[in-house]
């Protein structure tokens, strides 16, 4: 099967990309969405590439790139009641919410912009930027995801 590509949304008062270079493998945990459960589950495979991205934060940012290091497992916070996000109704037999392990690759000599991004014709089509697209988890095509990480990589202007 072919590599894909995702973008991965985290505020980063919760969980950082720096978060994620500290802990070196981490479980993305915690997602209560059936459409990025169903991604998580099924979709996101082992060596798949995320642009790592800052949201509810100035500026809104792809801060950098990671990896699949483990693909879709039972979310085992959905049934600690101790968790921030335990769901009464996922259980170790009948599990409702998945989870993926990641692992930092690249961090961006500069963050890239949501602004960046919009001005990007080659990206116009990019889901992160169409009205509504509130979804944590997104596919990303090839193309996008090269023209991200090349303006990640590029010195400031």
């Amino acid at each position: 099967m072919a590599k894909r590509y995702w973008l991965f949304k985290s505020e980063p008062s919760a969980y950082s990309f720096d978060d994620l270079v500290e802990d070196g493998v981490a479980e993305w945990d915690g997602v209560r969405n059936y459409q990025a459960r169903n991604l998580l589950r099924d979709d996101i495979k082992e060596g798949d590439e995320i642009l790592f991205y800052h949201s509810s934060t100035k500026p809104l940012a792809v801060i950098g790139t990671a990896v699949v290091v483990k693909e879709g497992y039972p979310d085992s916070t959905a049934w600690d009641p101790k968790s921030e996000h335990p769901d009464a109704k996922s259980t170790p037999d009948n599990p409702i919410w998945y989870m993926v392990d990641i692992k930092a690759t690249t961090r961006f000599l500069r963050p890239v912009t949501r602004d960046m991004l919009r001005s990007e014709p080659e990206l116009k089509e990019m889901m992160v930027l169409r009205r509504g697209a509130r979804l944590s988890i997104q596919p990303v095509t090839e193309g996008e995801w090269g023209v991200v990480v090349q303006m990640g990589k590029s010195v400031a202007e």
